[in-house]
């Protein structure tokens, strides 16, 4: 079955090849901790950008994503199947609004965002059961991303040295 899917997307197609994280959804298992793990060297590269240009980026890929997650969905004719992870980039660039990007803020980061996105507790599980297309593929790790960050800030309030570490 997931040769049709395969039959039905092109890494030639630039809607696909970035929806499917530049190729990382398509590696057969974890494909969301690969495309989280995608946006790492985005993010160092974006580590030393005025934070309006990180924001407005943050907010762009955010939205672009809807399209970009829902077409490819479209296309492949399954929601949010796997493979699909643009939302996983934007939702770590959103754990990262206002935090250093640092070794010890990336390694945290990634694990407070991919905890989020895999248990999805209240209210990214609801978001991620009831709401379908581009929209729903965004949103669930759009929040994940939020709480995600929340939790950098109050780690970051709670040991103001942390992000120095390294």
């Amino acid at each position: 079955m997931q040769k049709e899917y395969r039959a039905r997307i092109s890494m030639k197609n630039p809607v696909h090849f970035l929806a499917l994280g530049f190729g990382s959804g398509l590696i057969p298992f974890m494909p969301g901790t690969f495309g989280s793990a995608v946006a790492i060297p985005l993010l160092i590269l974006s580590a030393n950008m005025p934070v309006m240009v990180f924001i407005a980026f943050t907010v762009f890929a955010s939205i672009f994503g809807i399209y970009l997650c829902g077409k490819t969905a479209d296309d492949m004719q399954v929601h949010d199947h796997g493979s699909i992870v643009w939302d996983e980039v934007a939702g770590m660039f959103i754990t990262f609004l206002f935090v250093p990007i640092t070794a010890p803020s990336l390694l945290a980061g990634f694990v407070l965002f991919r905890i989020f996105d895999i248990l999805k507790p209240w209210p990214i599980g609801p978001i991620d059961k009831r709401l379908h297309g581009g929209t729903g593929i965004m949103l669930d790790d759009i929040v994940a991303g939020a709480m995600a960050c929340a939790c950098l800030h109050i780690m970051m309030m709670m040991w103001p040295a942390f992000t120095t570490l390294f």
